[in-house]
C-alpha cells in the first residue's frame, strides 16, 4: 500500500538530534576555516602575492558574481542527485580550491581560483539548505538553522582569532598555515557530511501523479505550471519568489557594514578608535552565537516570519540613525558609545531578519525543488558581497550622516515590503506545493 513520503520524515522521537549535531559539527569545522581565511586573505594576496587592492577587489567582485549565478544549477543538482552527496562533494572541491591558493602567484590564477571558490561556496550553501530541508521536519527548520547560525558565528570567531595570529606574525609561512587550516577544515566538513543519513533525490512534481492518473500538484494553473516542468530551473520563472528574494537582498546590504564600512568610518573620523572596529565585529559574532536561537523562537510560520522581517527593518533604521549621530562633532568617548549602540541594534536587526528570511525561503519553495530555490534565494548574499561595498562606501563615507539615514529608510521600506511580497507569493501556494522529498530512515550517526 502506497504511503505519503512525509510519513517517513523523522519525528522528534527518532535520532534526529544526532543528525543536527552532525550538521552543526560540519558547520563549526568549516566556519573555523572560513574565519581564518577571511581574516588573512586580503593581506596575503596584497602583501605576499603582490596584487593591488584594485585588482583584488575586481577579482572578488567577478568571482562572487559568477558564484551567484552558479547557486541555482548546483542547487538543482542537489535536488536531483541528493543533497548529502552534493554538499560533501562541494566541500571537498572547496578544500582543493583553497589549497590552490597556496601556489597562486599572479592575477589570472587568482581569478580562476576565486571564481571556483565562490561557485563551490554558493553551491555548498544551497545544498546544505536542501539537506536541512530533507532531514529536519518542516516546523523545526528555522530553529535548526538558528542553531547552525550560532555555531557558524562561534566557528568564525575561533577562525578569526587563528587568522589574527597569521596577521600578527606576518610571514608567508604564517599566511600559508592559515590557508592550510581552511583547506583541512573543508576536507573534514565533506567527510563529516557523509556521516549523515542519505536524503533521497526529490521526485519532480511533474512525476507526482496519483494512482488514478490525476496530475501532480505541480501541474496547477498559473505559476504552478512553471514549476511543474522538470528539466528546467523553474525558480527563474517564479516572479513572486524573485520579488521576495529582491526584498531580502536589500536587507542583506547590512552585511558589509561591520566588516568594511564601520572600520573605514572610524579611521576617517576617529583614528584613535581604530581598535573599535574589531571589537564591534566580535560583539556581533558573540551576540549571534548567544541569542540567535532565542530570537528565532518567535518565528513559527509565514505571518510571524514576515513580522520578524518588518521588525528587523525598523531596528536597522534605528541602528543607522545612531550611526548617523556619530557623524556629529562629539567627544571621542561619545562617538565610541554611539558606535557600540548602533552595533547592538544592528545585531538585533540581523538576528530578526535572518530568522524570518529562513522561514520564508523554505515555506515558499516547492518541496521537490528546495535546492534550486535555496540557491536562488542565496544569491542575495553574493549580491550583497559584490555590490554592497561599492554602494555603501559611496553612500556612507561620502554622504555622512544623511547617507546613514537614507540607508536606514531603505531598510525600513524593505522590511515593510516583505509582508505584502510574502502574501503575494503565498496566494496560490496550496495549488503548487509538491510532496516533500522522501528521506531514508535515519540511523544513529555515532
Amino acid at each position: 500500500m502506497a504511503h505519503h513520503p512525509r510519513s517517513i520524515v523523522p519525528s522528534r522521537r527518532t535520532p534526529l538530534s544526532g543528525s543536527q549535531r552532525t550538521l552543526a559539527t560540519a558547520q563549526l569545522v568549516s566556519a573555523i576555516g572560513d574565519g581564518a581565511y577571511y581574516t588573512s586573505s586580503a593581506l596575503y594576496f596584497t602583501r605576499i602575492v603582490g596584487l593591488s587592492p584594485t585588482r583584488l577587489g575586481l577579482g572578488l567582485a567577478m568571482a562572487w558574481a559568477i558564484g551567484s549565478v552558479a547557486g541555482v544549477p548546483l542547487g538543482h543538482l542537489a535536488d536531483r542527485r541528493g543533497p548529502r552527496g552534493t554538499a560533501a562533494a562541494l566541500a571537498l572541491v572547496t578544500s582543493v580550491v583553497v589549497a590552490s591558493f597556496l601556489v597562486v602567484d599572479d592575477f589570472l590564477p587568482f581569478l580562476v581560483a576565486a571564481c571556483l571558490y565562490a561557485t563551490a561556496q554558493s553551491g555548498l550553501s544551497a545544498a546544505r539548505q536542501a539537506l536541512v530541508g530533507g532531514l529536519v521536519p518542516e516546523g523545526e527548520r528555522t530553529a535548526a538553522l538558528a542553531r547552525l547560525q550560532a555555531t557558524l558565528n562561534a566557528g568564525l570567531a575561533v577562525g578569526a582569532a587563528l587568522g589574527g595570529v597569521a596577521l600578527t606574525v606576518g610571514t608567508r609561512a604564517a599566511f600559508l598555515a592559515a590557508f592550510t587550516l581552511t583547506a583541512l577544515g573543508f576536507l573534514a566538513t565533506g567527510l563529516i557530511l557523509l556521516r549523515l543519513p542519505a536524503v533521497l533525490p526529490a521526485v519532480p512534481a511533474v512525476e507526482a501523479r496519483s494512482a488514478n492518473g490525476a496530475p501532480g500538484r505541480g501541474q496547477g494553473r498559473g505559476r504552478g505550471r512553471g514549476r511543474g516542468r522538470d528539466g528546467g530551473f523553474a525558480v527563474l520563472a517564479d516572479r513572486r519568489y524573485a520579488l521576495v528574494t529582491l526584498v531580502n537582498t536589500v536587507l542583506l546590504l547590512r552585511m558589509p557594514l561591520l566588516s568594511l564600512v564601520i572600520p573605514l568610518w572610524i579611521a576617517d573620523r576617529a583614528p584613535q578608535l581604530g581598535w573599535l572596529g574589531s571589537a564591534l565585529f566580535v560583539l556581533n559574532t558573540v551576540g549571534v552565537t548567544l541569542f540567535q536561537v532565542r530570537t528565532a523562537r518567535a518565528v513559527t510560520g509565514l505571518p510571524s516570519a514576515a513580522r520578524a522581517v518588518r521588525q528587523a527593518g525598523a531596528v536597522l533604521l534605528a541602528s543607522c540613525t545612531v550611526f548617523a549621530l556619530s557623524a556629529a562633532p562629539v567627544p571621542v568617548w561619545a562617538m565610541a558609545a554611539l558606535l557600540v549602540g548602533g552595533a547592538v541594534l544592528q545585531v538585533l536587526g540581523e538576528m530578526k531578519q535572518s530568522a524570518g528570511s529562513w522561514q520564508i525561503a523554505f515555506d515558499l519553495a516547492p518541496a521537490d525543488r528546495l535546492g534550486q530555490y535555496q540557491g536562488f534565494f542565496g544569491t542575495g548574499v553574493a549580491v550583497a558581497r559584490t555590490a554592497g561595498p561599492l554602494l555603501l562606501t559611496s553612500l556612507l563615507l561620502d554622504g555622512g550622516g544623511p547617507g546613514w539615514l537614507v540607508l536606514g529608510v531603505l531598510f525600513l521600506a524593505a522590511g515593510c515590503a516583505m509582508g505584502p511580497a510574502v502574501r503575494h507569493a503565498e496566494r496560490d501556494r496550496s495549488s503548487w506545493l509538491a510532496p516533500a522529498p522522501a528521506t531514508a530512515p535515519l540511523a544513529p550517526t555515532g
